[in-house]
């Protein structure tokens, strides 16, 4: 019962129904045909089925056989041993204890101090309950909003408008009704919310918004695309350079005269009187790099929506309430939805405002036209379970593990043993996945609660990736599709062929994590990171080019093994990568290693984490089987 009912909690659609409807599926018929059937022939959108139970191409299972039961076995002792490695680092009994311990704070487990000194999770953290209230108080506030203008009687088909004088509204006349009916909440309620944020800098983001908008409706056409993004970017590197245009600096620079301080009354200086009204967040520019992804995606929907010839989904003789994903992206927003009042309440759709996920333009007014059928009360509650999991493994692991703390203070790395610092690193590397995975989670529950259904950001475990190129698809995943077509595919895609070809995809790629690292923040350190990632597809296309996996059909265990070892190498990649750019920097990463391969018992650990990590692949590889079998195919 309790093993179902974990089972039941774990599944695919609990996360993301996009996991078990293909992005090309209506997804009506695909999720009634899912709760009839755990393994249903699901319909494409062109009318022929696609084969959901039943995948040839996946191996019989290796679950239960001695080869795979030593693994589960192997991976359980290993897993002891590494919580237990960094416990005992963070214990007062350590020699490097006295030189981080004034970083930790009290704990609200009893006898625990908490490592709480990350300042990016500190922030999430210690707001957690005002946003709990708010996400209560949002969905009551929609409530009461329709129920005023009775919402009821001119948003669903059939029913009669007030007074009686319209009966039987047809499908597309309740659809818009109920987009203008969202559409007058989220720009009242997104108004206040950034406002209560950000106070007086209010006025800048109207402004950014104001010149984004006039970009995509005043400049000619062939204009738009370059003009949009080398606006957006440029905001980006003038907020960092000016920490959001503060007021005060902005008047002291056109009339020096005026320069002062916050201290001087409004009557001498108002621009400095604005500056102390500045919300919650004050560094407003930190969170608005989320921003500047929409008024991209608003600008470039509307640019190919000029030459769109498909018009619209009834053209395409689909159901516009059961559009796939696929084609809610895709078909343009009609003519009139492109208005300043729904750009407006899509780039501060208050759900989404602050971390994302991504949500496209036309996906976001396809969804306020016709809530989806992927958001049930069920699968809501489920999901909100999972976000407690995690916000709870997240709370276990700060009051006993304090990596954050230590690496943020870089006591002697002699005082560590080679076990002890490579552990810290990895969990390091744990710690930055979950800081991103919970605010990603709460918001993403919080659009379900709305009506609204982003995709999910974080697809799989961090342990649970062995490719770079699978796992920059499954991380962040909304910004690795908006990167996709936004940026990757307008650039030309990996579809060339030839050495030039290559070459041009590797540029590709390089161009669209540069503007992942930027966008992260304007780093040199994220530069690294990101040019370090393209680095490492190399070997990954390399490796497959040279052992294409149709040689060796006949060696399917030999195979096997083979990958494992490569995988051994991309995750070792993987995790300097992201030390790099997300914890360490060059430097730290450099101290690290050398703490580890000066010894060489550094050396032999090396070796046994290399054959643990083999053990886990091996492990993961059979996972994806596994999700074969059951007709879950990710590309990640």
């Amino acid at each position: 019962m309790i093993l179902g009912k974990l089972r039941r909690l774990y599944s695919p659609d609990i996360l993301d129904t996009r996991f078990i409807v293909p992005a090309n599926a209506p997804p009506k018929e695909a999720l009634e045909l899912a709760e009839l059937d755990p393994a249903p022939p699901l319909p494409a959108h062109n009318g022929q089925a696609k084969s959901k139970g039943v995948d040839h191409d996946a191996e019989p299972s290796r679950w239960g056989t001695l080869e795979f039961n030593t693994y589960v076995v192997l991976v359980g002792f290993i897993i002891m041993f590494m919580c237990k490695t960094v416990m005992d680092v963070s214990k007062k009994s350590h020699p490097a204890y006295h030189e981080y311990a004034h970083r930790l704070s009290e704990g609200w487990i009893p006898g625990r101090h908490v490592d709480n000194s990350d300042q990016q999770y500190n922030s999430f953290r210690s707001n957690l309950p005002y946003l709990f209230v708010i996400v209560l108080v949002h969905p009551l506030l929609r409530k009461a909003y329709d129920g005023f203008w009775r919402a009821d009687t001119y948003t669903n088909i059939g029913s009669s408008a007030a007074g009686g004088l319209t009966m039987g509204l047809t499908p597309s006349a309740a659809a818009d009704a109920r987009l203008n009916q969202r559409m007058s909440f989220d720009v009242v309620f997104g108004a206040i919310f950034i406002t209560a944020l950000h106070g007086t800098s209010i006025i800048k983001i109207l402004a950014i918004l104001l010149v984004n908008y006039n970009i995509a409706k005043k400049l000619p056409k062939s204009y738009i695309p370059a003009a949009t993004w080398v606006f957006n970017v440029s905001i980006m590197f003038a907020n960092d350079i000016y920490k959001g245009f503060v007021f005060g600096d902005m008047l002291g620079f056109i009339l020096p005269s005026h320069r002062g301080t916050l201290e001087q009354p409004w009557r001498t200086n108002v621009a400095y009187t604005l500056d102390m009204y500045r919300g919650l967040i004050a560094r407003w520019e930190v969170l608005f790099n989320f921003t500047v992804l929409r008024l991209i995606s608003f600008n470039l929907d509307y640019y190919w929506s000029l030459s769109s010839s498909d018009g619209s989904s009834l053209e395409k003789q689909l159901d516009p309430s059961n559009l796939s994903e696929r084609d809610r992206v895709a078909i343009p927003a009609k003519a009139s939805d492109f208005s300043f009042r729904n750009y407006f309440a899509y780039a501060v759709y208050s759900p989404l405002y602050l971390a994302g996920p991504i949500v496209t333009f036309n996906d976001y007014i396809s969804q306020l036209r016709y809530r989806p059928h992927s958001i049930s009360l069920q699968r809501t509650k489920m999901y909100a379970l999972r976000f407690v999991v995690v916000l709870l493994t997240m709370e276990v692991m700060i009051h006993y593990c304090y990596m954050v703390a230590i690496f943020q203070e870089r006591p002697k790395w002699s005082l560590f043993t080679p076990a002890e610092l490579s552990m810290l690193g990895f969990f390091n590397l744990k710690h930055i996945w979950l800081k991103l995975l919970i605010p990603w989670r709460f918001f993403r529950l919080w659009a379900l609660l709305d009506g609204v259904d982003p995709p999910e950001n974080m697809v799989r475990c961090m342990s649970d990736n062995y490719a770079v190129t699978n796992f920059w698809r499954g991380w962040h995943r909304s910004f690795n599709k908006w990167s996709l077509r936004y940026l990757f595919i307008p650039l030309g895609g990996s579809h060339s062929s030839g050495f030039w070809g290559k070459a041009r995809t590797t540029l590709n790629y390089l161009t669209v994590f540069s503007f992942i690292a930027i966008w992260h923040d304007i780093k040199l350190r994220l530069l690294m990171w990101g040019w370090l990632v393209t680095l490492f597809v190399l070997p990954e296309f390399i490796a497959s080019k040279i052992f294409p996996a149709r040689k060796w059909k006949n060696s399917p265990m030999a195979y096997r093994y083979l990958c494992g070892v490569g995988a051994v190498g991309e995750i070792l990649m993987l995790m300097a990568a992201n030390l790099v750019g997300f914890a360490l920097g060059l430097d730290g990463l450099a101290d690290l290693v050398h703490g580890i391969m000066s010894s060489w018992s550094g050396l032999s650990f090396l070796l046994v984490s290399c054959g643990a990590l083999f053990v886990g692949v091996q492990l993961m590889f059979e996972k994806r089987e596994s999700e074969k079998r059951r007709g879950i195919r990710t590309r990640c």
